[in-house]
């Protein structure tokens, strides 16, 4: 009997020996960091692609969202010497700072990197050459967002966009607007503003209505610094402009739609960025070349709304929107 058991054991240590072996090391490398909702939404999305493979994910968070730009080298420099520590199978790297200041180290290795979250442009940035890396491209519904917009609010003339001056929004709105700052779309006059400075995000906010805007539509708002250069809560930040905004204010991202938040949108996810990315990860993971695989534009937003706030600022969405709405308090 004894015997028995001692086979029995060793049995059971060469399997999760063989199990350990099997599975596949994927290092994630975050530009924000790990309570950042972005990054808690496209992470849900990997882990929904992984949980019933034999992956361990690994994780390193820049954290260019709060710490000053001044650092991101530093921070890129700590993630690369993780990544010599724990030697993965692959990498994926989240968003744009991640992808700006390591792939060009990482074109230099055999290890196969994707990409996800990125705003800016794959040929611009020149990492289309590097045959071991691809990934899925993250692009704003700006222009759909607005016309939506407008037609919740057929008698608006005027909205506010905010946003704040970190890397992704710069490259986001370079992306889709090339630069300008001013325009009219779907017969409704825009004015983009980015701001670095708590105090006049809060200036900008509470002069909307006095300004002539009809609504605000809120973008990033994560590099905020205040007075004394101290990054701002983003929380609090958010909830304070739900709280003191005159208009009526929309949103982005999913995010940023909440009972404390914005009314909603046509919004992106996080989510969808993740699921994408993990796909492609196990593609490469089970032999695809990733020089094989063409980058692509992620999945389409979707329309999300705060029950509480439509009734608020009492707002009825027009049928052909509530009919493919999804809803929050």
């Amino acid at each position: 009997m004894k015997q028995r058991m001692k086979l029995l054991l060793l049995g059971m240590l060469i399997y999760c020996s063989t199990y350990a072996l099997a599975a596949n090391k994927i290092l994630l490398i975050e530009s924000y960091h790990a309570d950042y909702p972005w990054d808690i939404s496209y992470v849900e999305g990997l882990r929904s692609v992984f949980e019933s493979k034999e992956i361990s994910l690994l994780r390193f968070q820049m954290d260019t969202k709060r710490v000053p730009s001044a650092e991101y080298q530093q921070k890129a420099d700590e993630a690369w010497a993780y990544y010599q520590q724990v030697q993965p199978d692959l990498v994926i790297l989240g968003d744009d700072n991640a992808l700006k200041f390591l792939a060009e180290k990482f074109s230099q290795t055999n290890t196969p990197v994707v990409y996800l979250g990125i705003n800016s442009n794959p040929n611009k940035l020149g990492i289309t050459k590097y045959k071991n890396i691809t990934g899925i491209l993250e692009r704003p519904l700006f222009k759909k967002s607005i016309a939506q917009v407008k037609e919740i609010l057929p008698n608006a003339k005027k909205l506010l966009i905010l946003f704040d001056n970190g890397t992704t929004s710069t490259q986001a709105l370079e992306d889709e607007f090339k630069g300008k700052k001013t325009g009219a779309i779907s017969g409704i006059k825009i004015d983009i503003h980015q701001i670095g400075i708590l105090s006049e995000w809060k200036s900008a906010v509470s002069s909307a209505k006095e300004s002539g805007y009809d609504a605000i539509i809120t973008g990033l708002y994560h590099t905020l610094r205040d007075e004394n250069d101290k990054s701002v809560d983003s929380t609090k930040l958010i909830e304070w402009t739900s709280e003191n905004t005159p208009v009526p204010m929309f949103a982005f991202w999913d995010f940023a739609v909440g009972p404390k938040k914005a009314i909603g949108g046509l919004v992106l996810y996080g989510f969808s960025q993740g699921q994408a990315a993990g796909k492609m990860a196990m593609d490469i993971l089970s032999g695809k070349q990733p020089s094989s695989i063409r980058p692509k534009i992620g999945e389409k937003g979707r329309n999300l709304y705060s029950k509480s706030l439509l009734e608020k600022w009492s707002i009825t969405l027009p049928d052909s929107i509530a009919k493919r709405a999804d809803y929050i308090d």
